[in-house]
């Protein structure tokens, strides 16, 4: 696998695009400031859904264990007050649609290839 390691999929839904931009602006500003100097540490990365509706922050962790380092280390309460902050700072509205921690790991990635059945060649 080339992309394995921890992930924190951050999701939230949005009232346009107008929000969306805000939104992803403001989130890589909190990772500038409070996340992405922490050791194992790989990337946070913005998704924006095509009709306007949708944030996804994905944060790439090397493991789980540099997540939990984070969690346990990091001034989560800044970080928090940061993110009510950036929130409130919209013009539209942005509501998230996680529940518990929104962690995972890669199990299983399917790369590319030749089409099933094609001669390998």
């Amino acid at each position: 696998m080339g992309d394995d390691g921890f992930y924190s999929v951050i999701d939230y839904t949005v009232d346009g695009p107008a929000t969306q931009a805000e939104l992803v602006e403001a989130f890589a500003r909190i990772q500038e400031r409070w996340v992405r100097w922490y050791p194992g540490y790989r990337s946070a990365r913005f998704h924006v859904s095509t009709d306007g509706t949708r944030v996804y922050n994905i944060v790439h962790w090397a493991s789980e264990a540099d997540y939990r380092n984070f969690v346990e280390t990091s001034d989560t309460e800044g970080r928090m007050a940061a993110i009510r902050q950036a929130l409130e700072g919209l013009s539209g509205t942005a509501e998230p649609r996680m529940s518990g921690a929104p962690t995972y790991r890669v199990v299983r990635e399917v790369g590319p290839g030749p089409a099933e059945g094609a001669a390998a060649g």
